[in-house]
């Protein structure tokens, strides 16, 4: 019995752990995933539940004959129907073509999961696997207990 009472307390704490504000890393038009984009953490507004990262590649702002191209990165916090309207409104311009002028989106979820421009880092997997052996050790103290 005192197992359970301490296994629900646990569960208890892991869910307002979990159900805190979002931290997203913060910058915009860097010229590089480096410094202030990796270094720059907000603790997002209440409704802001991913994270979203642009990374552009063209000319600098203002544009001359010749010059040279380069990659420009922002990150903020975003609602889930703002960041997939952006994302959605980038596809066609996410190209990646080198002489061409191309931008992409891409939006997150889980605490500081834009480090990575344009991620393929794995998303929400460390909740994901809270819960599942959370419920796992509550499922065998439970039916230690009735067997």
């Amino acid at each position: 019995m005192r197992s359970l009472i301490l296994l629900s307390f646990l569960s208890f704490l892991i869910q307002v752990h979990l159900s805190g504000a979002l931290e997203c890393y913060v910058c915009h038009n860097q010229e590089a995933n480096n410094e202030k984009c990796l270094n720059t953490i907000k603790t997002c507004e209440y409704g802001e539940d991913v994270c979203l990262t642009e990374i552009k590649w063209g000319s600098t702002p203002y544009w001359q004959q010749g010059a040279l191209k380069q990659f420009y990165v922002s990150k903020r916090c975003s609602t889930k129907a703002k960041c997939e309207k952006h994302r959605k409104a980038n596809m066609q311009y996410c190209t990646r073509i080198w002489y061409e002028d191309w931008k992409c989106s891409e939006c997150c979820k889980g605490d500081r999961c834009n480090y990575y421009v344009i991620s393929t880092a794995p998303k929400s997997v460390p909740i994901m696997f809270l819960r599942a052996t959370l419920t796992s050790l509550i499922s065998m103290i439970i039916f230690n207990k009735v067997f």
